[in-house]
C-alpha cells in the first residue's frame, strides 16, 4: 500500500493509491445541539433521489439516535469491534489536543480500517475491514428512536436522579448523517471495478454504475455504511452530493453554488455546508473568512465522525454538550472536551458563525463581522458574559454578498390587517 497523509491522526498512514487531492473539498459541519429528529433532511433527499423501486431501503441521509440506534443498526459498534479484534489494546491516541492544522488532535497509534487489512484479510486482494450488513439490518431506519440511557449496568431502567446541564444522567441525541465525501474513501479503494473516483473540482465521491458489477464490495468496505446494493438493477448506489446543485448548474441555482437538498430543508438550522481549499498535502489551506475553516480550525468547536477509521470524512460534527465525554471521544475523538467548553462558552466570532447555519441555500464562501452595540451584561453558566447585537455577512464565490444577519434575532411585529394570514 502507499503512504499517505492524514491529518485527522496526526500522522501518515496505509491506503491502496497514492494521494490524489481536488481543487476544494465538499465538507459540511453539522450542530447536533440543534438537531430535533424531523426528519425533514430524511425526506428532501429521498423525495429527490431514492422514491424508485428497488430504492426502498437507501437512505442516504438519515438521522440516528445515539447511543443505541443507526443505520444500518450497529454499523458502528461493528466495525468497531472489527479494528479491536485486529490491534486488541492498541487502539488509542496519543500526544496532546493542539492548536496546529497537521495533527490537532494528537496523533492515533491504532490501526485504521486500511491498516488492519493488512495484517487480518486474506487474499491479499482485499484491501479493507469492513463486513456485510445482513438483510434485517437495513430493515428499520429509525430503530431505537428516542431510547434514551439509564443508569450504568442497568438495563430497561432510567436513572432516577434529577440533573442538568452540561451532562445527563439520563441522555440520547441525535445524530444526522449523510456520505462524508471522505479524503481516502473506503469504497473506492475497495471497488475492482474502479468504478468510484472522487471529482478533482469538489472531491465529490461518485460511482459510476456504467463500470459497477454489483460486487458490494463498497458497501462492505464503507465503515459508515453509505454505499448501497440496489436489487433490480444489481449496482450499488450512494450519496451524490446533490453536485448539480453544488456546481451551480441545477436549474433553481441560476447559476451560483447551492447547498445540497438535505442542507436545505433542515428546520433546525443545523447544517452549514461548503468547500474547503486544500494545501497539497490534503490538509486544509489557511481560509481565515470561511466559516467552515473556522468552526473546524480555529474555534475547533467542529470535529470528523470517527476519525480514527483512517477515511479522513469531510463531514463535521459540533458534539452535543450534555453526553457524557467518553462516549463523544469515542466517537469524535480527542478534540471534544475543547470543543464543548467553547461550545458552552462562546466569543463573539463563534457566535455570529453560528448564526450563519441555515439562513440561505447559497453556498457562503466567506463571511465578514460588523461589531454592534452591547445588549447584554452578566453571569452565564458561573461566569461573566457579555452578549453583542454584532451583524455577521455573507458572500459567495463571486464575492457578491448573499445576505446579513444580526445575533439578536429580530422581532417583528405583523399588522393587524389580515393579521393570521402567511
Amino acid at each position: 500500500m502507499a503512504r499517505v497523509n492524514n491529518w485527522h491522526l496526526g500522522r501518515e498512514m496505509s491506503y491502496p493509491y497514492e494521494a490524489r487531492f481536488p481543487e476544494r473539498q465538499f465538507a459540511f459541519v453539522f450542530n447536533i445541539n440543534r438537531c430535533i429528529a424531523c426528519q425533514s433532511c430524511t425526506m428532501a433527499c429521498k423525495s429527490t433521489w431514492t422514491f424508485s423501486k428497488g430504492q426502498e431501503h437507501m437512505w442516504w441521509a438519515n438521522v440516528e439516535t445515539k447511543p443505541y440506534g443507526g443505520y444500518p443498526q450497529s454499523w458502528d459498534i461493528k466495525i468497531l469491534h472489527k479494528l479491536h479484534e485486529a490491534d486488541p489494546g492498541g487502539q488509542y491516541w496519543d500526544g496532546v489536543v493542539s492548536d496546529e492544522r497537521t495533527g490537532p488532535y494528537g496523533q492515533f497509534e491504532g490501526k485504521t480500517i486500511f491498516e488492519a487489512a493488512e495484517t487480518t484479510l486474506d487474499p491479499e486482494s482485499s484491501r479493507v475491514v469492513g463486513y456485510l450488513p445482513a438483510d434485517e439490518e437495513w430493515s428499520s431506519p429509525n430503530i431505537y428512536e428516542d431510547n434514551p440511557v439509564g443508569k450504568k449496568g442497568v438495563r430497561d431502567q432510567l436513572d432516577k436522579v434529577g440533573t442538568e446541564l452540561p451532562v445527563h444522567d439520563t441522555w440520547f441525541f441525535y445524530l444526522a448523517r449523510i456520505c462524508n465525501h471522505c479524503s481516502y474513501p473506503a469504497c473506492l479503494a475497495a471497488c475492482p471495478r474502479k468504478a468510484i473516483y472522487k471529482r478533482p473540482e469538489d472531491g465529490i465521491v461518485l460511482l459510476d454504475q456504467e463500470q459497477c458489477r454489483g460486487y458490494r464490495k463498497c458497501v462492505e468496505a464503507c465503515p459508515y455504511k453509505k454505499s448501497m446494493y440496489r436489487g433490480n438493477t444489481r449496482v450499488s448506489e450512494k450519496c451524490i452530493a446533490c453536485y448539480p446543485r453544488v456546481e451551480g448548474t441545477d436549474p433553481e441555482s441560476d447559476g451560483v453554488p447551492m447547498e445540497t437538498r438535505c442542507m436545505a430543508a433542515c428546520i433546525g438550522q443545523i447544517r452549514l455546508q461548503g468547500l474547503a481549499k486544500l494545501d497539497e498535502d490534503g490538509t486544509w489551506a489557511e481560509d481565515r473568512q470561511n466559516p467552515l475553516y473556522y468552526l473546524v480550525h480555529e474555534a475547533k468547536v467542529a470535529l470528523p465522525l470517527y476519525p480514527q477509521l483512517g477515511t479522513q470524512p469531510n463531514g463535521y460534527y459540533i458534539p452535543p454538550r450534555w453526553v457524557p465525554k467518553p462516549y463523544l471521544e469515542q466517537m469524535f475523538g480527542p478534540g471534544v472536551e475543547r470543543a464543548v467548553e467553547r461550545y458552552k462558552f462562546p466569543d463573539r466570532e463563534l457566535l455570529c458563525v453560528l448564526n450563519l447555519f441555515r439562513r440561505d441555500n447559497r453556498i457562503i464562501f466567506r463571511y465578514e463581522i460588523e461589531e454592534g452595540p452591547k445588549i447584554y451584561e452578566g453571569n452565564y453558566r458561573g461566569r461573566p458574559f457579555t452578549l453583542y447585537n454584532d451583524t455577521v455577512i455573507a458572500f459567495g464565490e463571486d464575492g457578491r454578498e448573499l445576505f446579513r444577519t444580526t445575533v439578536e434575532e429580530p422581532l417583528h411585529v405583523r399588522t393587524n390587517v389580515h393579521a393570521n394570514s402567511i
